[in-house]
């Protein structure tokens, strides 16, 4: 494993086999009857106190992972030291207040309709967000009574072994929680093994289509929460100074590598000078450098090969007709690592590459627009569906922008996930939802049960 602000080895360890996977799920499927049996109360309260054993570590956890893929440090203190125990607290939390059966009257009698642990849970999750993303599978499908195998990106595995440390300590039952490193090999076998019962996926849409065409298969239910070219609408009212401090969040978070980024700017034609200006200026004052250093606004990328695809796609917006206005390839001043300075193209084409396909790094596409009905129009042709902002003075004009855009989550003047409510994507950009309610639920079968006569009081 490389730091990805040094190029600089930083630790090692052995890739999963398909017998480690195989040992892996073994476990699981041994110890799904007794955790599915084990009442919600109690879950709950392991839950709390792997949340407990998960805050004890994230200190260190939130400067591992910034050290693995390069997100600020200023980002990862939230997304990998508090989000992920927030996340198991709030699910310990849904579980002792969701009923596992229900009572429906029916025309010859009543029908109990209980909800009840899916099984084994294959959960794959990429290297942007490992601690948060892990725990957005984790604590829905363990509060609910499933058991998990985990497979963590060989780029963040040194990371994924505090879940399993966390979990130790915390007296999860052995077998709940299995973690295995690996790449696509490992990850192509645990989702096609007979003792998985559900698949949950974070990833590029590439692979989502292809653990999807195996599940299809195999009639076997998945969650694919994958790739996103979001557009951010900013309409002709618009506080461009709030705009633009938003835009820092909604548009660059994580250095670009975040899937539901607003990396498509729609800027009205009759304030488009005045955008294309307040975007090169927001842009050029980004502090692009150490990750470790809270001040930093723009780490480097994961990877030599995620850096040089990031390059490509600038180079595809220098050959095309759009204008470079800001950035546009390495800082002079970043020898090492992978960083790749914040770049914007102004007048590009929606049907450009650099429009339509995900980058995953700090590249924004400026395109311009004549009426609401436009911008929406444009922000709707894209293959993707997943986020998206409208930015402006008038929320109510704003929320009704947002109701037209095709999309599974939009934000008005701001984007912030919200763990209470669902949160995926429509067309390639995914099936299903995480977080919520919706989250937990994810990870139940339903079951009527049928009987005659009246309910009993």
């Amino acid at each position: 494993m490389i730091e990805a602000a040094t190029g600089e080895p930083l630790g090692d360890g052995a890739s999963a086999t398909e017998a480690d996977v195989d040992a892996a799920v073994a476990a699981a499927r041994a110890a799904l009857p007794a955790w599915q049996a084990t009442s919600p109360d109690h879950r709950a309260e392991l839950l709390g106190a792997f949340a407990v054993a998960l805050d004890r570590r994230a200190r260190t956890t939130d400067e591992l992972v910034t050290r693995e893929n390069g997100m600020p440090m200023s980002l990862s203190r939230g997304a990998n030291g508090r989000f992920p125990a927030a996340l198991l607290r709030y699910y310990a939390h849904l579980i002792t207040e969701t009923p596992i059966e229900e009572i429906r009257p029916s025309m010859i009698g009543h029908t109990i309709v209980r909800r009840e642990a899916i099984g084994v849970v294959a959960a794959i999750v990429p290297w942007n967000y490992p601690q948060a993303l892990a725990a957005f599978k984790l604590a829905p499908a363990l509060a609910a009574g499933c058991t998990v195998v985990l497979k963590a990106a060989p780029e963040t595995a040194l990371d994924a072994l505090v879940f399993a440390e966390a979990a130790q300590e915390a007296g999860l039952p052995p077998g709940v929680l299995n973690i295995v490193p690996g790449g696509v090999a490992a990850g192509q076998h645990l989702v096609s093994h007979p003792g998985v019962d559900k698949v949950t996926f974070t990833g590029s849409t590439a692979a989502g289509r292809i653990i999807g065409e195996v599940c299809g298969r195999l009639l076997r239910p998945v969650t694919l929460e994958l790739g996103g070219k979001s557009a951010a609408i900013i309409l002709d009212d618009a506080d461009l100074d709030a705009t633009m401090k938003g835009l820092r969040v909604a548009s660059l978070v994580n250095n670009g590598q975040t899937c539901h980024l607003s990396s498509r700017i729609l800027a009205p034609r009759s304030r488009y000078d005045e955008i294309l200006g307040a975007l090169a200026e927001m842009v050029g004052g980004l502090t692009v450098g150490d990750p470790l250093d809270t001040a930093t606004d723009i780490g480097p990328v994961v990877s030599r090969r995620q850096r040089d695809r990031v390059l490509e796609y600038i180079a595809a917006g220098k050959n095309s007709d759009a204008k470079l206005i800001a950035g546009g390839g390495v800082p002079a001043d970043q020898p090492r690592g992978w960083f790749v300075s914040p770049t914007v193209f102004a007048d590009v084409r929606n049907s450009d590459r650099i429009a339509q396909e995900e980058i995953f790094g700090p590249v924004l596409a400026v395109i311009p627009y004549d009426s609401d009905e436009e911008a929406i129009a444009l922000a709707n042709d894209s293959e993707f569906g997943l986020a998206g902002t409208v930015w402006s003075t008038d929320d109510e004009r704003a929320t009704e922008v947002a109701r037209a855009v095709h999309t599974g989550t939009v934000g008005v003047n701001d984007y912030q996930l919200d763990f209470r409510a669902p949160f995926g994507g429509v067309k390639a950009s995914g099936i299903g939802r995480e977080l919520g309610p919706e989250g937990l639920e994810a990870f139940f079968a339903l079951k009527s049960i049928y009987r005659v006569g009246p309910a009993d009081d």
